[in-house]
């Protein structure tokens, strides 16, 4: 294996550029995303190497950009939508939710899907409003849509090649204060060999609880692992990676060896994602928990200007706070969940 280091959004870059190549039925609409490269420069050079007829600046509307990418799968091409901030993408919910999750089932399977909608998410730039929002489990809720989070770049090159070559409509979730972090990345291992991208992973192995997450909050959960560690306490940390279909088997397995769960993400507590994941667990793993899992999560809130967004996002110690509630540990915050 021959590695190159690069940051997640050149990891992106270089997983569409190589989709394009290996297909050229792949194409590529969204604002900005042509001569600008994007907002943030994800489709840098494309342009010039595709040429216009595959690398499409379009209007700024994005249920006509959507609807778009749905002409195309019918003709047989493989859109890929660049939503420019993930607060954008809801003038497009409507066809999102109602023809591109719905329509292969609709056709009785005549008609596939096979949409890639890109979206920069989530929070921790300092942006304006509608452009930190977390939106995932409007889409984790709709049957018919695959619903991806990365948070590293290799993961972001391999899962986005997957999800571009997947006949299913694929959410997928670019945490963008991650853009700039770097990792290996193996540009030259064939996607065959690749984990499927609707596997969790095990980031981190540990024995006292599970702490699940996705996304940025990957980086703060082992930040909060190694945090532990110091006093004493070993935290295993899963990166769900998809978060629909959600890989129950692995977190499970973890439950089972812990006995104790935590799960993190930015989005609103209220019917989040981290809800979904406890029930199921809960009814998977009852008889092997020691203590009732907990969130840690956003606040049922608009999100905040940036001056507030460091009390918004969830961080390092409301993790082990977390963490200290479900080992029944002296804990310092207050209220039924962290």
């Amino acid at each position: 294996m021959t590695a190159t280091e690069m940051t997640l959004g050149k990891a992106l870059g270089a997983g569409l550029r190589q989709a394009m190549s290996d297909d050229d039925r792949v194409v590529l609409l969204g604002e900005d995303i042509g001569k600008l490269g994007g907002v943030f420069r994800i489709t840098d050079g494309l342009l010039d190497e595709f040429g216009a007829k595959r690398v499409i600046d379009t209007p700024l509307a994005e249920s006509g950009i959507v609807g778009m990418a749905v002409g195309l799968a019918f003709r047989g091409y493989r859109p890929v939508v660049e939503i420019q901030f993930d607060g954008f993408v809801y003038p497009a919910f409507d066809q999102i939710v109602a023809q591109v999750a719905k329509l292969h089932y609709r056709t009785q399977g005549r008609v596939r899907m096979p949409i890639t909608i890109r979206i920069p998410w989530a929070g921790g730039i300092g942006a304006a409003e509608h452009h930190s929002e977390s939106p995932e489990a409007y889409f984790v809720h709709t049957a018919g849509l695959r619903v991806i989070a990365v948070s590293n770049p290799e993961d972001a090159y391999r899962s986005l090649r997957q999800a571009i070559a997947s006949d299913d409509p694929v959410i997928f979730f670019e945490p963008k204060r991650l853009y700039h972090h770097k990792g290996q990345v193996d540009l030259d291992a064939p996607l065959a060999d690749a984990a499927p991208m609707g596997l969790a992973r095990v980031v981190r192995p540990g024995t006292d609880a599970t702490l699940i997450t996705y996304g940025a909050m990957v980086t703060t959960a082992l930040q909060a692992a190694e945090a532990a560690e110091d006093e004493g306490i070993s935290l295993e940390v899963v990166d769900l990676r998809s978060l629909s279909p959600v890989d129950y088997g692995t977190v499970a397995a973890s439950v089972r060896k812990t006995g104790r769960l935590v799960v993190a993400h930015e989005a609103s507590r209220e019917a989040g994602v981290a809800a979904e994941v406890i029930a199921s667990i809960t009814e998977r793993c009852f008889e092997y928990l020691e203590s009732a899992p907990l969130r840690v999560t956003g606040h049922d809130v608009p999100y905040p200007p940036a001056k507030l967004e460091k009390y918004h996002l969830p961080d390092l110690d409301r993790l082990l706070d977390a963490v200290d509630r479900v080992l029944d540990r002296p804990h310092s915050l207050t209220g039924a969940d962290a």
